[in-house]
C-alpha cells in the first residue's frame, strides 16, 4: 500500500481545516493535534445534545463539554472530574453529588448546583426530549434538589446501585451532559440551537463544518486555576473527517492526523511501514483494545429444534472461536470465554465463572457437538447432514449486512456448522431491517450480534439482559433488546432469581464474583446465546507530534478518543521531541 500520490490532496484538506475562517490564532502543526471523525456533521450549527439526530463526538463532548466523572476501565474505579464524589443511602435509592469548588463555565459564570438541577429538570419535564441519556434520566430520576451552592440530591424511583455510573461516568461512550442554565433558562430544550456553545472545558469553540470541527484552547480554564490539571499541551484540537479507510491511512502516514477510527490489521501494518511512529494499543497482535460490546451468536430458544439445550449446546461446541479471529478479523482480537468484555475491571468476574469451570474454550469440538445431536436422535446423511424423522438438521442465521467484519464472521460459522452436519444458511440483511424487524421481534433462528453489551466495571448491566421479566411472544417488541432469546423455564427462573437479587448490590460487594457463578452455571447449561470473540478496536495513534496516547502500557484508560472520556487522553499528551 502507497500513500505518496495523495499526500498533497491531503495536505490541502489539512490546511483547509486547520486554517478556516474565523479562527481566533494561527497555529503551529505541532501544536494541534487532530483526531478522526468517521462521519460527516449534518447539522454543525446545532449544538443542543438533546435533540435528535445531534451528535457530540466531534470535539464537543471530548474538549468543551466535561463529565461529572469518567470510569476508568482498568481499575473499575469511577474518577471524580466535575464532581469529587457522591454519597449513597443503604438501599440506593437517594444519591447525593458534591461538585468541584471553582468551576466556571467559559464566559466566566460559575458551574453549580443550579445547573444541574436546571438540567435534570429539563429532561424530567420535557418528554420531547428523546436523547438516550434523558429518557433514563426520567426513567430513574423520581426527583432532584439542591442542598448548597455544590451540593445536589436526586431520589430514585428504584434502588439502583448503579445511577452515578450510569448516567454520569462515561460508562458508555457518553454521560448526561450539564448545560449553562443562565443560557438555557427561557428556551425551548426541543429546538434551542445553543449555538455558539460554551461549556466548562479546556477548549472552546472556534468553528465548524460538515466535515470538521475546530476548538482552541482557553488559557483561563478553571481547571488550572484552581490545581485541578495543568493546561493541555495542545493549543489547537481539530476532529476532521477523514473519509474513509484509505484516506486516514494516508493522512497517518503523511503524519496529518495523529488519532485514527478503526482500520484492519493490514492496512495498519502498511501504515505501520510507511511511518515507524504509529502505535497501537499493543505493539504486536491482536494490535487492538477490547470494545465493550463482546460478540455473540444469538439463539431463538422457542424455535425447534434450537428450544432443545443440547442442541444449543452442540452449536457452541462445534464453533471454533480461534478460526473466527484468524480468518473473520485477520487476528484482530481474541476468543470470548464469556458474555463479558475482557476489562480489567471484569476480571474478578470472569474469574470466578472460570474457576466454576463455565467459561468456552477457545476451539470447538466437533465431536462433542456430534455426540450431542445424535444423542437427540439425530442421524448423518449420506449428503453429510444430520437429519431425523426425514427432515434436514437445517439453520438460518441473520447477519447484519452493514460490515464485512459480521457477515465474514458468520460465514466462517455457517462452513463450521455445515462441516459438522448442520446445513447452515447465511441471510444478510440491511442494518434498519435487523435492528428493527428481526432482533427485537425475534424473527430469527439464530443472528449475530452483541446484545449482551453493558458491563465493563460490574456483572449486573449485561446479566440482566436475560432475566425472564423481559419474556415476550415471538411478533412482540423485546424491551430494550432484553432477552430477544426469549430463554425461559426452570433455569430461566433460577437465573433470573440470582441475578434479581445482585441488582440491589453496592458495587464492589465481595459476594457478587460468587453470585455471578452461581448464575452463569444456568447459561452454561442452556446456552440461550453463545459467546463467540471480543469485539476490538485497532486505532492507530501516530507519535510524530504527540506523545502520552493510552495503551496497554500506558493504560490510565481505554483509547476510544470518540467518548467523553478523551478528557483524560488529551491531558495526559505531550509534545514529542
Amino acid at each position: 500500500m502507497h500513500f505518496k500520490k495523495t499526500t498533497m490532496v491531503l495536505s490541502a484538506m489539512v490546511l483547509a481545516a486547520t486554517s478556516g475562517a474565523a479562527l481566533a490564532q494561527d497555529v503551529a502543526r505541532e501544536d494541534t493535534v487532530i483526531f478522526d471523525l468517521d462521519r460527516t456533521i449534518k447539522d454543525p450549527d446545532n449544538f443542543n445534545w438533546f435533540t435528535p439526530g445531534t451528535k457530540r463526538m466531534h470535539g464537543a463532548h471530548q474538549t468543551m463539554w466535561e463529565p461529572l466523572f469518567i470510569l476508568n476501565y482498568g481499575t473499575g474505579e469511577v474518577d471524580p472530574w466535575l464532581a469529587t464524589g457522591f454519597e449513597q443511602n443503604a438501599d440506593s435509592t437517594e444519591f447525593t453529588i458534591s461538585l468541584r469548588d471553582g468551576v466556571e463555565w467559559s464566559d466566566g459564570e460559575a458551574f453549580n448546583a443550579d445547573d444541574v438541577i436546571f438540567t435534570v429538570s429539563m429532561a424530567l419535564d420535557n418528554e420531547e426530549i428523546s436523547s438516550r441519556e434523558a429518557a433514563t434520566i426520567r426513567a430513574q430520576v423520581a426527583s432532584v434538589e439542591k442542598v448548597d451552592d455544590l451540593t445536589v440530591k436526586f431520589a430514585l424511583n428504584a434502588s439502583n446501585p448503579r445511577f452515578i455510573v450510569e448516567n454520569f461516568g462515561v460508562r458508555i461512550f457518553g454521560s448526561f451532559l450539564i448545560m449553562p442554565e443562565h443560557i438555557w433558562n427561557g428556551q425551548d430544550p426541543a429546538t434551542f440551537a445553543f449555538n455558539p456553545p460554551i461549556g466548562t472545558g479546556p477548549y472552546t469553540f472556534t468553528s465548524s463544518a460538515t466535515n470538521r470541527a475546530i476548538w482552541d484552547r482557553n488559557d483561563d480554564w478553571w481547571g488550572a486555576k484552581t490545581g485541578f490539571q495543568d493546561l493541555p499541551a495542545p493549543q489547537r484540537v481539530v476532529f476532521l473527517e477523514s473519509g474513509g479507510e484509505e484516506s486516514r491511512a494516508q493522512l497517518l502516514a503523511a503524519n496529518e492526523l495523529d488519532a485514527a477510527q478503526n482500520v484492519s490489521v493490514g492496512t495498519f501494518e502498511a501504515v505501520r511501514f510507511q511511518n515507524d511512529k504509529i502505535i497501537a494499543w499493543y505493539d504486536d497482535y491482536p494490535y487492538a483494545a477490547a470494545d465493550p460490546c463482546a460478540r455473540q451468536l444469538e439463539i431463538n430458544t422457542t424455535i425447534a429444534p434450537w428450544d432443545n439445550a443440547n442442541m444449543r449446546k452442540a452449536v457452541a461446541a462445534i464453533i471454533d472461536r480461534t478460526q473466527i479471529v484468524n480468518v473473520a478479523v485477520e487476528g484482530s482480537t481474541v476468543p470470548s470465554e464469556t458474555m463479558f468484555a475482557q476489562y480489567g475491571s471484569m476480571a474478578p468476574f470472569i474469574d470466578a465463572i472460570r474457576a466454576a469451570g463455565y467459561g468456552l474454550p477457545a476451539t470447538g469440538d466437533a465431536d462433542a457437538g456430534k455426540a450431542l445431536i445424535e444423542a437427540e436422535g439425530y442421524a448423518m446423511g449420506g449428503d453429510g447432514i444430520y437429519e431425523k424423522d426425514g427432515a434436514d438438521l437445517t439453520v438460518d442465521i441473520h447477519v447484519n449486512s452493514a460490515s464485512l467484519e459480521y457477515t465474514k464472521t458468520i460465514d466462517v460459522i455457517v462452513e463450521q456448522l455445515n462441516r459438522a452436519g448442520i446445513a447452515a444458511k447465511s441471510v444478510p440483511v440491511e442494518n434498519g431491517v435487523f435492528w428493527g424487524e428481526v432482533l427485537p421481534f425475534g424473527a430469527y433462528e439464530m443472528s449475530y450480534s452483541w446484545l449482551s453489551c453493558g458491563s465493563v466495571n460490574e456483572p449486573w448491566a449485561s446479566m440482566g439482559r436475560y432475566t425472564v421479566k423481559d419474556v415476550v411472544p415471538v411478533g412482540e417488541r423485546s424491551p430494550g433488546f432484553n432477552n430477544t432469546a426469549r430463554w425461559d423455564g426452570p433455569a430461566a427462573e433460577a437465573y433470573s432469581a440470582i441475578v434479581d437479587a445482585m441488582a440491589s448490590r453496592p458495587l464492589g460487594d465481595p459476594e457478587v464474583p460468587g453470585m455471578v457463578a452461581d448464575a452463569y452455571q444456568y447459561l452454561d447449561a442452556e446456552m440461550p446465546f453463545i459467546p463467540l470473540v471480543q469485539s476490538a478496536k485497532l486505532i492507530p495513534f501516530n507519535t510524530t507530534y504527540w506523545e502520552g496516547w493510552p495503551s496497554a502500557e500506558n493504560y490510565y484508560n481505554h483509547p476510544f478518543f470518540w467518548w467523553n472520556s478523551t478528557h483524560q487522553v488529551i491531558h495526559n499528551l505531550t509534545p514529542a521531541n
